[in-house]
């Protein structure tokens, strides 16, 4: 069974013009980071040329598809029943863009059937990720 799970998703982009372009997006899911997911623009569709990957919670994508979440870089809430949004703040600037929610829900399934929510404590390794720090600090 796999232990990574990428699902492209069509973003657009909210801006100032009334025409949304639609970017491509990929959604990422990694049994080895278990409270994370990564959202991941390519180069083409980035203001610097170069891939764009963001990572936030879990937890904050699923509460985003029914209320408004996020008081960080990463911010999303609803947009009717079938929209969600992602704000993402940098020192750069905010993209914001819309996403179906089918596939959002669609992605955290599929999370969910990997690593269930509230489980995900069982794919850590303390021990080995405290000896490697304490291996690092020496």
């Amino acid at each position: 069974m796999s232990t990574v799970i990428e699902q492209p998703v069509e973003a657009r982009l909210v801006a100032a013009a009334p025409r949304m372009p639609s970017i491509p997006a990929t959604l990422h899911y990694d049994r080895q980071d278990p409270f994370a997911v990564r959202m991941t623009f390519p180069a083409p569709a980035t203001l610097e040329g170069v891939d764009v990957c963001w990572t936030f919670a879990r937890e904050l994508l699923a509460e985003g598809l029914e209320e408004t979440v996020g008081d960080g870089d990463v911010r999303v809430r609803p947009y009717g029943y079938d929209r969600t949004v992602l704000e993402f703040h940098a020192p750069e600037g905010t993209a914001v863009v819309h996403v179906h929610s089918a596939d959002v829900r669609r992605f955290l399934r599929a999370t969910s059937d990997l690593v269930p929510v509230g489980l995900e404590h069982l794919q850590l390794d303390l021990d080995h990720d405290l000896a490697e720090l304490m291996r690092d600090a020496c």
